[in-house]
């Protein structure tokens, strides 16, 4: 990372599990390719492999990436976004999604991209759009809100 919020910064693993609390198996962010601060957008990336547990029962032959842990993976990054705007002492949590709309399926050996751009930012919370794409092509997109808590009460 970097100390200028003009400088896009990057992060790896153990800079992301310092952000926020998710652990295996429920980490769905692998880096943050890039992060500007100043514009409140923020690109993360998943590495989709045939290890992950969910694919054991969605769906044995045909294995896709659930939507719902798609739209977690966007929050995730947006919480990362969240951290570094100032909230050092908050986490988000899952206020609301809207919009939400699955284009394209995520498969076993796809790269997620996860892309977040801040709408709105306030000491309570607030709102991203975001979306997923595998290849530029959108899997995922919504608006997701969140509600600022106490890292403690987490």
């Amino acid at each position: 990372m970097t100390d200028s919020d003009s400088d896009p910064i990057s992060m790896d693993i153990k800079e992301i599990m310092k952000v926020i609390p998710h652990r295996y198996p429920f980490l769905l962010v692998d880096k943050i390719v890039s992060l500007d601060a100043k514009n409140g957008v923020i690109l993360g990336q998943k590495n989709v492999t045939i290890n992950e547990d969910f694919f054991q029962g969605h769906f044995p032959g045909a294995p896709l990436m659930p939507g719902v842990l798609i739209l977690e993976a966007l929050a995730q990054v947006g919480a990362v976004l969240v951290f570094v705007k100032g909230q050092e002492d908050k986490i988000g949590v899952l206020l609301n999604i809207k919009e939400a709309k699955f284009r394209n399926p995520v498969k076993p050996g796809d790269i997620l991209m996860l892309k977040c751009e801040g709408i709105h930012f306030s000491s309570k919370g607030g709102r991203v759009k975001a979306m997923a794409t595998v290849n530029d092509k959108v899997a995922v997109e919504a608006e997701i809100a969140f509600a600022l808590v106490d890292k403690e009460t987490v």
